[in-house]
């Protein structure tokens, strides 16, 4: 069985997109269009499309309320004790609720799609998990080279709304036929990242420096991360992090506003794609808040409401 799939298509540069709106609302193919040549952007698994594939491998999986990992499976907040389920094959929960089931399509037209989910209303079990109801809607939009994404999350409930959101997009390495991954550049603006124990961060930030130093651009071949970075450099508000590809002359961007304090950068086993992960708040952030420390974690009182957008681009 293929799930079903909302194809997008910019018909003046001739960029596409793919969509799978029952896992996740994934956008698991971005095709862009340097010199009239279609270059896939995106990794995904052969079976993804079948929903047998594991939802936060492939594509773009969006993670919300939380990203990363939640120490164990139980957190407070406001006083009161929460359990979400363990996900991780260690213990731990991770990447929220939203990745892997149904989202509500709300719009599409040639080259956008809108998509809602609603814990109240799609899965109501997510209550019993997280301290308020939330309704998060994202769209996908092709506009020449670009995939932008518009992000908002509002709170319906009458309790205060805790909540971190990232994503994990998957981008293949080398950026075209005929080069070599290896050879690709990989930057990110970032200053620090911050110490992990057993995938857990510990609240300590150290200078990012030697094998995680990407500021300046590091070959793929020397990559060997799945590190949480902070200390992002912006330009006119906006993070830049790249892939830069010498043989084709290519550049995949990935542009992301200051509300994302962090941003993952992951080696896949099978090395044939990286991740550049924009977190609004770092991993646990539960835990780290109650020990006084700043993790960007963000609350929404009842009817707030959040925004913000990503954008890539093939250059």
């Amino acid at each position: 069985m293929t799930l079903e799939t909302i194809s997008l298509h910019h018909a003046a540069s001739g960029a596409r997109a793919k969509i799978l709106p029952a896992m996740g609302f994934n956008c698991y193919s971005f095709q862009g269009v340097v010199a009239g040549e279609p270059v896939e952007t995106l990794w995904a698994a052969d079976d993804f499309t079948t929903g047998k594939a594991r939802a936060s491998h492939s594509g773009i999986p969006l993670m919300f309320p939380f990203a990363g990992r939640l120490r164990g499976t139980q957190f407070n907040f406001q006083g009161k004790q929460y359990t979400a389920p363990a996900s991780d094959g260690m213990g731990n929960a991770i990447h929220g609720f939203v990745l892997d089931r149904p989202w509500r399509v709300l719009e599409q037209s040639a080259a956008r799609a809108v998509a809602e989910f609603q814990a109240s209303r799609d899965d109501a079990s997510i209550l019993d998990c997280w301290p308020a109801d939330f309704r998060i809607t994202v769209s996908y939009e092709l506009a020449g080279p670009s995939l932008t994404s518009d992000i908002k999350i509002e709170n319906p409930d009458s309790r205060p709304l805790p909540f971190g959101f990232g994503t994990h997009p998957y981008f293949r390495v080398p950026l075209g036929a005929g080069g070599k991954a290896d050879d690709c550049l990989v930057t990110v603006p970032a200053h620090e990242y911050w110490e992990l124990v057993a995938m857990l961060p510990t609240g300590k930030r150290l200078p990012a420096l030697g094998p995680r130093d990407l500021s300046k651009g590091m070959r793929f071949a020397d990559t060997k991360l799945d590190d949480e970075f902070s200390g992002l450099s912006s330009a006119g508000g906006l993070t830049r992090a790249t892939i830069d590809d010498p043989h084709s002359k290519r550049t995949l961007a990935i542009e992301f506003d200051e509300q994302f304090t962090v941003c993952v950068v992951y080696n896949p086993p099978h090395r044939q794609a990286i991740c550049l992960e924009p977190y609004t708040c770092a991993a646990d952030a539960f835990a780290l808040t109650e020990q006084g420390i700043a993790t960007g974690l963000r609350v929404l009182a009842p009817g707030e409401t959040f925004g913000t957008r990503i954008v890539i681009r093939l250059e």
